[in-house]
């Protein structure tokens, strides 16, 4: 059974940086692609980024491209998301999930059957 933890979120100022973990365990990680999605109070839980098992493409939603960055250790079973210049808009409750279709390019939460618990980012004005 594929379990997922994610750290690192916070209350932070509009402008700055956090920088989200995810740790994955009960499973072979480096055969998973993985993604960051979020929820807002009220709205559908969006994409955020992905990366595939080997490291490669990653790939970000429009609305955070060039301030998020997502990287992954396989070495060290765990996903990250750096993010930078923080908006208000960014608030969420941010989760970790591994994809569990064949699929590389896949961006809707029905492709992806492993999630954490969540981590909550808000950012203030």
């Amino acid at each position: 059974q594929v379990q997922l933890v994610e750290s690192g979120g916070g209350l932070v100022q509009a402008g700055g940086s956090l920088r989200l973990s995810c740790a994955a365990s009960g499973g072979t990680f480096s055969m998973f692609n993985m993604a960051w999605f979020r929820q807002a109070p009220g709205k559908e839980r969006e994409f955020v980024a992905r990366i595939r098992w080997s490291g490669g493409s990653p790939y970000s939603a429009d609305s955070v491209e060039g301030r998020f960055t997502i990287s992954r250790d396989n070495a060290k079973n765990t996903v990250y998301l750096q993010m930078n210049s923080l908006k208000p808009e960014d608030t969420a409750v941010y989760y970790c999930a591994v994809a569990t279709t064949a699929v590389p390019t896949a961006t809707s939460s029905r492709d992806y059957g492993y999630w954490g618990q969540g981590t909550q980012v808000t950012v203030s004005s």
